[in-house]
């Protein structure tokens, strides 16, 4: 097996929606310590895409992609209420 990146879900609060979110393994090191488990982040600078039918893993047409001037903030407070339904 090979390590093509890291694979994440995105909720976008303003449109109420889950976004699939990708990074390739020659940046996973560079993001791996901002990616916590349950934690919710702000993403800002990244790559929009369609998103291919054949890896589609949300409903929602794009997706994200982390590129070498994406910054990953945690948001510590005002965070959005997030249904886990």
């Amino acid at each position: 097996m090979e390590f093509v990146g890291i694979t994440v879900l995105l909720y976008d609060e303003k449109v109420n929606s889950v976004i699939h979110g990708f990074t390739p393994a020659g940046r996973a090191n560079h993001y791996m310590p901002s990616l916590k488990a349950d934690s919710i982040l702000k993403v800002d600078r990244f790559e929009v895409a369609m998103c291919s039918s054949m890896y589609k893993i949300t409903d929602h047409p794009f997706l994200i992609r982390f590129i070498s001037l994406t910054i990953i903030d945690e948001v510590i407070t005002g965070a959005p209420e997030i249904n886990l339904q």
